[in-house]
């Protein structure tokens, strides 16, 4: 199951200087003209969304010139050419995920409901830094990602297998992006070893959180195309 991208960022978040707890998202656009946004930079591409004249967009840089990278409301990315939208010299930011005061040892996430996945998410921001550790399962002195899930989980009495293939079958399946929620599971694909292999926990706003090994251990990341890429399902 692949989660697709439907509709387009139109939403102003922000036109204002990024601070160190914000975000730039890129450049706010406008566009000049009907426009098509298309999935590559060309014309013969897919079409993921057609735009009026005036309507705001999110601009960022490509690889082609004649083209503007494009962000879509769940992360994902298009391209429009650079004829038919005026780039204004304003930065989109999105706030970063910040970190709540709750304690280490879980005592307070307890029920299974909705908010409490939502909580234990805003919780595990709490064990940024812990190493990575494959087969690990102790958050304070080395976990892997799917240990990291496993443990969270457990703290709101929800039992999950131990490996990130066996986890992304339990649950209720997510399949739109905008239908996720903080607490939610995300699964990924590893081409290397041809399977699942790569899972964290969703923040909201385009976060998530996982034990990693390319930030050596906790940490967050943003949904950008790279991981939208490898996105093959999400749980609840």
């Amino acid at each position: 199951m692949r989660i697709r991208i439907l509709t387009i960022f139109v939403a102003l978040l922000a036109c204002v200087p990024a601070f160190a707890d914000k975000v730039v998202l890129g450049k706010l656009g406008q566009a000049l003209v009907k426009s098509a946004i298309y999935s590559r930079a060309s014309v013969r591409s897919r079409i993921y969304y057609r735009v009026k004249p005036y309507e705001y967009l999110v601009l960022q840089s490509s690889k082609n010139d004649a083209y503007y990278r494009v962000l879509l409301q769940n992360g994902a990315y298009g391209y429009i050419p650079t004829d038919y939208v005026a780039k204004l010299p304003y930065d989109v930011t999105a706030d970063q995920p910040s970190v709540p005061s709750f304690d280490r040892d879980g005592s307070a996430l307890t029920s299974r409901s909705a908010g409490s996945r939502a909580q234990v998410a805003k919780w595990s921001l709490n064990f940024k830094g812990t190493p990575y550790k494959w087969g690990g399962n102790d958050p304070q002195k080395g976990i892997d990602c799917s240990g990291f899930v496993k443990f969270l989980y457990g703290q709101i009495g929800l039992q999950l297998p131990r490996t990130a293939a066996e986890q992304a079958y339990v649950g209720t399946p997510i399949r739109r992006l905008e239908s996720l929620q903080p607490g939610d599971r995300l699964y990924f694909w590893s081409y290397k070893r041809n399977m699942i292999g790569h899972t964290g926990l969703y923040l909201g706003n385009g976060y998530f959180v996982h034990s990693s090994t390319n930030h050596h251990g906790v940490d967050t990341d943003y949904l950008t195309q790279k991981w939208l890429g490898i996105l093959v399902a999400a749980r609840r």
